[in-house]
This record gives structure tokens, C-alpha cells and sequence, in this order.
């Protein structure tokens, strides 16, 4: 049971985060490509627009079972998220500079090493009840 509960979560993970991913690079692409912003600060829209994608996928599809609280639920999720941001952040813009890849593939990658840290964080402490078992 318990594999099937974790195989379950790491679909409906997969699916949020790649809507949530979608969500994220084609509004800074967007934001880039149409309004003229730079790739930092579009990156910063993207995955605010983003968490609320990332965030409803993952409490009411992902993690429904774990049953914890909505409001401890978003402020735990929203730390992994900023810090995950950051993280994307700070990768994103080192590697614009470091490297000639074009904006859009570094943002993707970035946005597929973050997703493994959001799963585990997400699963064992932001939408985790105290009283559940794994």
C-alpha cells in the first residue's frame, strides 16, 4: 500500500511540476520575448505566477492524503519554494553568464533540478501532518 501511495504522489508530482514548470518558463519567456524585461526579473514573475500553480496541484492532487492544514500547509511550501527559487536563481543567472547557452534552455534545466528537492521537502515536512506515518 504504502508503495502504491508514493508511486501515486510521484505521478500526479510529475504532472503538477510540469505544469507548474510550463507555468514558470512561458511566462518569463513571455515576459522576454514580448515585454522586453530581462531574464532575471522574469524568471522572478514566472515562478511567482507559478506557486500558485505548483502550490494547488500539489495540496489538492499530489499530497491530498497527508492531510495537513491549508494555512501551515502554504507557509511551509512557500519556504520550499523560495528557497528553490533562489537556488534557480542563483543557478540561472550564473550559468547566463558563465556559459552562451540561450535563456530558455538554461532556465529549463534549472527548473528540472529544482523539481527533485520540491518533491522530497514537499512530501516529508511541507504538507505532512505530525501525527501521520510515511
Amino acid at each position: 500500500m504504502l508503495m502504491k501511495k508514493l508511486l501515486e504522489q510521484l505521478v500526479w508530482f510529475v504532472l503538477v511540476g510540469c505544469a507548474a514548470a510550463a507555468t514558470h518558463w512561458g511566462t518569463t519567456v513571455y515576459l522576454v520575448e514580448s515585454g522586453h524585461w530581462t531574464p532575471a526579473l522574469s524568471n522572478l514573475v514566472g515562478w511567482v505566477v507559478a506557486f500558485g500553480v505548483s502550490f494547488s496541484g500539489h495540496y489538492f492532487l499530489t499530497f491530498r492524503h497527508q492531510h495537513k492544514a491549508w494555512r501551515s500547509s502554504v507557509v511551509r511550501f512557500a519556504g520550499v519554494s523560495l528557497f528553490g527559487f533562489l537556488v534557480n536563481e542563483m543557478a540561472f543567472v550564473s550559468l547566463l553568464h558563465w556559459t552562451r547557452l540561450s535563456y530558455e534552455w538554461v532556465l529549463a534545466g534549472v527548473l528540472v533540478g529544482v523539481a527533485v528537492f520540491t518533491f522530497v521537502l514537499g512530501r516529508y515536512w511541507a504538507f505532512r501532518d505530525r501525527t501521520q506515518k510515511t
